[in-house]
């Protein structure tokens, strides 16, 4: 047990991110979005580099991951007896 939560601790710890490190992933995230969507606003019409072309890119981008997940999986459980049923869907 002395020796689990030293190690718990230091695998917590170094899977804490840095400030840097968070940028640089936004960043990454950012240069996909345009690779992804900055062609389709470029084909909508938009010029490229300004911020209507920005807006379009993060309105396709907010679509598509609410498209992604708005259509989670549910659960349904029931608890009751006969005549009396409580059922909670997650």
């Amino acid at each position: 047990m002395r020796t689990v939560l030293p190690l718990v601790l230091a695998a917590l710890l170094a899977s804490c991110a840095t400030p840097a490190e968070r940028a640089a992933q936004v960043e990454r995230e950012v240069e996909q979005m345009i690779t992804v969507y900055g062609p389709a606003c470029e084909k909508l019409g938009y010029k490229d580099d300004t911020d209507q072309w920005r807006d379009c890119i993060l309105r396709l981008n907010a679509q598509e991951r609410y498209d992604r997940y708005s259509r989670m999986p549910t659960s349904t459980s029931c608890v009751g007896h006969r005549g009396f049923f409580h059922c909670t869907t997650f």
